[in-house]
Order: C-alpha cells, then sequence, then structure tokens
C-alpha cells in the first residue's frame, strides 16, 4: 500500500503524524537560528561593538520613562527584596513551630544562592530586557527593517541577535549581584527588624552556611540562563510575522518558552553541581 493511499484511507493519522513533522521542523529551525547566533558572536564584537555597547546601556539602566526608576537593576532589586522577605518570614516561622528559629539565617544563605535568586532573576530577565528585545526585532520584521539590512549587506543575525546575547550575558552579571545583595539585605532585615532575632545569631548561621563556591556556581546559572533566555527571545523577534498582532503573539510565546527553559536550565545545572554529594554539612 503506498503512502499516499494510506494517507487518504487513514486521515486522522495523517494529521497527528503531520503535526509531529512541523514540530521537528520547528526544533531544527529553532536549533539552526540558535548555532548561527552563537557562531556570529565573534562577528558581532568585532564589527559593531557600538551597537553592543548601546544595547547593554539599554538594557541596564532603560532608555525613556523607563531610565528614570533605574531600568532593569531597580525592578530586579525590588523582586528580589519581596523573595528575601519572604524568606525571612516563612523561614522564621516554620523554623519557630519545631524551636529553631535561630536556623533563618541557614535557610537565607542556603536558599537564596541555590534557588531563590537564580529563578528570580531569570523571571526579571524574561519579563524586562528578553521581552524588549522580542518586540524590538519583531517590530523590525514586520517593517521590513531587517531585510534593509540585508540588502545594506550588514550580518542581520550578528547584528541584531548576536550583540543581544553578548550585551544580555555581560548585564546579568551586575544585575545579579543586585540581585543577591538585595535578597540577603531582606532576609536579614525581616528576621533582625521585625521578628527580633539577634544579629549576631542570624550573622553567625548567615556566614557559617554561606559556602562561596555555591555563589560562584549560582552566578554560572545566572549567566547560563542569561544565554537561553536571550537566544529564544532573539529567535521569537527575529522570526515574528503577522503585523503588529503577531509581535504582541511572538513576545508571549517567547516569554512563556524562555521562562521554561530557564527552570529547565536551573534543574540541570543544581543536578548537575549538587546532585551526588549536595555540598553541604549541616554539622559543620
Amino acid at each position: 500500500m503506498s503512502v499516499g493511499l494510506a494517507s487518504k484511507q487513514f486521515p486522522r493519522l495523517r494529521r497527528r503524524f503531520a503535526g509531529w513533522s512541523d514540530s521537528l521542523d520547528r526544533i531544527g529551525v529553532q536549533s539552526q537560528f540558535y548555532f548561527r547566533t552563537v557562531g556570529s558572536i565573534g562577528a558581532a564584537v568585532i564589527g559593531y561593538r557600538a551597537e553592543t555597547v548601546r544595547l547593554i546601556a539599554q538594557m541596564s539602566m532603560g532608555t525613556g520613562a523607563l531610565a528614570v526608576i533605574g531600568g532593569t537593576t531597580v525592578i530586579v532589586g525590588f523582586l528580589t527584596v519581596s523573595t528575601g522577605a519572604l524568606v525571612a518570614v516563612q523561614g522564621y516561622n516554620q523554623f519557630a513551630d519545631i524551636g529553631v528559629e535561630a536556623l533563618t539565617g541557614f535557610a537565607s544563605a542556603f536558599f537564596n544562592v541555590r534557588l531563590i535568586a537564580p529563578l528570580t532573576a531569570a523571571v526579571a530577565l524574561a519579563s524586562t530586557i528578553g521581552a524588549g528585545a522580542t518586540a524590538q526585532l519583531g517590530a523590525m520584521r514586520i517593517n521590513e527593517e531587517i531585510d534593509a539590512l540585508e540588502v545594506m549587506g550588514i550580518r542581520s543575525v550578528a547584528y541584531l541577535a548576536s550583540s543581544r546575547v553578548i550585551a544580555g550575558v555581560i548585564v546579568v552579571i551586575p544585575l545579579y549581584c543586585v540581585a543577591v545583595v538585595m535578597s540577603f539585605v531582606s532576609a536579614r532585615f525581616g528576621t533582625t527588624a521585625v521578628y527580633g532575632q539577634s544579629t549576631g545569631v542570624y550573622d553567625h548561621y548567615f556566614t557559617t552556611f554561606l559556602n562561596p563556591t555555591d555563589v560562584v556556581w549560582s552566578f554560572l546559572q545566572a549567566v547560563s540562563m542569561a544565554v537561553v533566555i536571550m537566544l529564544v527571545h532573539t529567535y521569537y523577534g527575529y522570526t515574528a510575522s503577522g503585523g503588529p498582532a503577531g509581535v504582541g503573539e511572538a513576545v508571549g510565546r517567547a516569554v512563556r518558552t524562555s521562562l521554561i527553559s530557564a527552570a529547565f536550565v536551573v534543574v540541570f545545572l543544581s543536578l548537575a553541581i549538587y546532585g551526588q554529594s549536595g555540598n553541604f554539612h549541616l554539622a559543620s
């Protein structure tokens, strides 16, 4: 029986295989774009330095009305302040139920570094820097500005996508410093000033269980998430279609995909780093 005859006799099976085929095609197209973007990083650094520096300034402090409040830096700071306060509230109350509320400093040193700060920074990056990059590239695509760049001999992938990946990786380093510091300060303030725990007790357990190696691994997680988030958002913006409504749809899909991808990055890196030994000793 020929394939064409089988597809006519079994239309439901044909639709199912067509859906799988389309999904594999999309994965292949995305992978090809990601490889092109990463491979063009050198060209972006050498040939488009001014554009890369402009993007770094725009992503860090913002432009226009966003620059008044400090751009992404302040947004990340406020997000991590709230999550650090939650560590103080939940940690102190949960530990107090079993009489070991002094270990709230341990909760801040352990959970903020390994899970809370990286995931909060990922949400902030995807919803601010990433969404902005998708909207910008999508608007350029529907206005045929990307085609105009190609006509002028400018390598659009390196100029638009690779430069944004570089800028995202550079910007995430000070942003993540702000995120970690604000989460630590917020947790300490909530525990000592609000709940009245001694600062000496809190600092003792915090410094005892804060492993500098964990902080380094946490920065590695943040940089890895920044690469993945910027790759996803530049792809959806670069391939947007359908007018302004298509750009909005591309932003929504990019944010959803990047958040899921960032969660997978945190999970797999955490398994690779802490999965076997945990790098943790409560008796210390």
